[in-house]
Order: C-alpha cells, then structure tokens, then sequence
C-alpha cells in the first residue's frame, strides 16, 4: 500500500499565466483535505516562465514537486509525472481547471468504489458544460464519434483532461504508453479495455477556456491517424504484457 493516498499531476506547457492561480487552487484544496497528497507539475518543453514559476511554488510547499521533460507532448508529460508519483490514486489534472477542482472527491473512495480507472464526462448524464462556443461542441463531438466507432465504443468523453487511476492500473498503462500527443488518452484507455479494467465515466461541470490549446481540425486529422496506429500495435501484440 502507498504511503500517499493521492497524487496530483499537472503537465504544463507555456502555462506561465495559467499555472500560478491554479496551483494556489490546487495548494488550498489539498490542505482542507484529511487525507494525504503531493502534487506534481511536469513542464515540457516550455518557452515561457513556466518552469521557474512552478520552482518558485515547490520552495514554499514541501507536497509539490516539479519536473522538467524537455520534449514537448501532453502524453509525455502526463507519463512522467504517473511514473513519479507514490500516491494509491493517481490524478492527472489539466493546468486550466477547466472542472472546478472541488469535483476531486467523485473521483475517489468513499465517494467513488469499485473502479480502476475513473474519467471525468462532458458528455456522461448529468455533465454540464459552460460557454462553450457551438462550434467547439459540435467538432468535438465528431471526434468522439470517430473515437467510439473505430477504438473505444460506449465511452461518450476520452479527451477531458481529468482521469483518475488506481495505482497499480497506473504503473500497468504508463509503462505500455507510445503515444507522446494529445492522443495518448486513446491508448491508455484502449489498452485499458484490452486489461478489462473497470473504467467508469463521471459526468461534471466544465468550463470552456478560450485559450484552450485544441485545434479541432489538426488534432482529429492526428487523432484519425493515430487511431490506426494503435489498433495496428494491438494486433501485433504490443499490449499483451505488463512492463515489470
């Protein structure tokens, strides 16, 4: 058994403006809380402040680490920051906060029992979504249609960036990941299935930031694309074996 009930992981890329008022929300959270928990704060491949600011937050809170991963990638980031964590759940959490952070405790026991893996819905009965432009939910929503047809039937959202893994599923899926990009969700989530891990959708309110870094477009022609790729590992049986 962990020692830390809860890790945190924030992957961080250009988020200088951001990452300040997220990591004071994410701080207070963690502090009201009677369990135990560190937060860690991967940044890859910046060309802003975003380093030195995070460094600036670890000198003053001994829960939160910061980690640097030269090359950029979402999935990368994520990756690294699940392979450092100690805590029996794992939570990855994107830097805008786009779900209120307060929504952390669906995702865990008591609140929470009987799952492996644990991913917040925009879509899931019950989810709410605010501010949103039309535009943005209607491609978003033709990405997840292309999702569900040809990798991951049934499941309504991959791509909110909140998701909570146990922590053995953690070590099991990070270890199996080749996706570095916004993709990597897919994969995690594919291999999940292949593990008959228990994935449970948890419906929540989330934000719209218009800052958001998503290009509908790119992203689904490189979602598309890595789609296939995945299904061709998992035929050749780049899956089948946890990584000891």
């Amino acid at each position: 058994m962990s020692a830390l009930f809860l890790s945190i992981i924030i992957p961080a890329f250009n988020e200088e403006v951001r990452l300040p008022g997220t990591l004071e929300q994410v701080l207070s959270f963690c502090s009201a809380r009677e369990y135990s928990s560190e937060i860690l704060v991967v940044e890859n491949g910046s060309s802003d402040r975003t380093l030195q600011i995070a460094k600036e937050f670890a000198g003053n809170y001994s829960n939160l680490s910061v980690f640097h991963e030269p090359q950029r990638g979402k999935g990368r980031a994520v990756q690294r920051g699940m392979l450092e964590a100690r805590g029996e759940y794992r939570f990855m959490c994107d830097a805008d906060l786009s779900m209120p952070i307060e929504q952390l405790n669906r995702f865990l026991p008591p609140g929470l029992e009987h799952f492996d893996i644990a991913i917040a819905s925009r879509e899931a009965p019950g989810a709410v979504r605010y501010e949103e432009p039309n535009y943005r939910h209607i491609g978003g929503r033709a990405i997840n249609t292309l999702i569900r047809t040809f990798a991951l039937p049934g499941l309504h959202d991959t791509q909110c960036g909140f998701k909570c893994f146990r922590e053995f599923v953690a070590e099991d899926l990070f270890k199996k990941l080749t996706m570095t990009g916004w993709s990597f969700d897919i994969e995690l989530l594919y291999i999940a299935r292949l593990r008959d891990y228990r994935i449970v959708e948890i419906p929540v309110p989330w934000y719209f930031n218009p800052e958001s870094k998503v290009n509908v477009v790119r992203d689904a022609l490189k979602m598309i694309r890595d789609i296939f790729i995945i299904r061709r590992n998992a035929s050749r049986g780049c899956y089948n074996l946890m990584v000891e």
